[in-house]
């Protein structure tokens, strides 16, 4: 921890990506994740760590200096990013700045129900929220959010949200085994997204060391998970290296019907299909069964 900048990193998400982090002396959060790859922390409601706006600014504009490649400018932290106090004030002059970068904050959505940080997000071209639990004893359980907390505020917040915010919408929600996997959960959440109708969802698992001792779902348990969401939601699925699916061979048919159940992105394709029913898509592409459609850096197979 130290820099207010890093990267740029490349995702295959949102493209080359230059960091924010907000909090980048310590762990800042009012949530204190399980899974979470920094150290358990004392979950808190505000800062007591605050970089000025200026200097996190001066930062900037020397590492789009040296970086003039750049695709997104990515607003993160050690901790909640909307926790920070002069977040309103701090985009106002990233977009100063910008040019043709993009602007993106990645958010736990605990605080989507302050109207105040609602009309700061508003001024971000990207917004990513996690919504990792639909109830909460989820919550509590999970993400050990800081009291005051619920799920049902964080999800009328980003209904409320969605209500003035007409740029894409990202919902990641990750995926814990025995914790938030059950069906009834998973239901829970998918009623709420088809109301709420994102840009995109994306779910995953652990992936990295957790702070806690708890387990990452494999990936065919993930691709179960996925194939409950309705068809309607463009669901991408976080693939975990080297996984362990063995690529299979679908007929024409299968992959229709596949396509019927939920969308499919290029690396669910890459990891799924071997090279025979690559070329059956490729196929029902040419003759307009399939189409493609790209959200933000992700593309999707989606029946025509």
């Amino acid at each position: 921890m130290g820099s207010i900048i890093f990267g740029p990193l490349l995702s295959r998400r949102f493209g080359k990506s230059l960091g924010i982090d907000l909090s980048p002396h310590k762990k800042q959060c009012n949530f204190d994740c399980l899974y979470c790859e920094l150290k358990p922390a004392k979950t808190v409601d505000k800062y007591d760590d605050v970089i000025s706006v200026a200097d996190i600014i001066a930062a900037l504009q020397d590492a789009l200096v040296q970086h003039k490649d750049i695709d997104v400018i990515t607003v993160t932290a050690n901790g909640e990013p909307t926790l920070y106090p002069y977040l309103n004030e701090l985009i106002d002059e990233i977009n100063k700045i910008k040019d043709d970068k993009t602007t993106l904050i990645l958010s736990n959505g605990s605080t989507i129900n302050d109207p105040k940080i609602r009309e700061a997000l508003a001024k971000f071209d990207m917004v990513k929220l996690s919504l990792d639990c639909a109830t909460d004893k989820c919550l509590k359980k999970l993400d050990r959010a800081h009291k005051g907390i619920n799920a049902s505020d964080i999800m009328q917040g980003m209904l409320d949200f969605k209500a003035i915010y007409h740029k894409p919408l990202i919902i990641e929600v990750l995926f814990v085994k025995s914790i938030n996997d059950n069906l009834e959960h998973i239901e829970a959440l998918n009623k709420f997204l088809i109301t709420l109708c994102p840009t995109r969802v994306d779910i995953g698992t652990i992936d990295r060391p957790p702070a806690y001792k708890v387990e990452p779902l494999s990936s065919k348990e993930l691709l179960d998970v996925a194939s409950h969401f309705d068809a309607s939601l463009p669901v991408y699925i976080i693939h975990r290296k080297g996984s362990e699916i063995r690529a299979e061979t679908y007929s024409s048919e299968e992959i229709l019907a596949t396509l019927a159940n939920r969308p499919l992105s290029e690396d669910d394709v890459n990891i799924l299909f071997d090279e025979k029913s690559k070329d059956r898509l490729k196929i029902l592409l040419e003759n307009k069964k399939v189409k493609i459609f790209k959200i933000y850096g992700v593309t999707f197979y989606i029946l025509a």
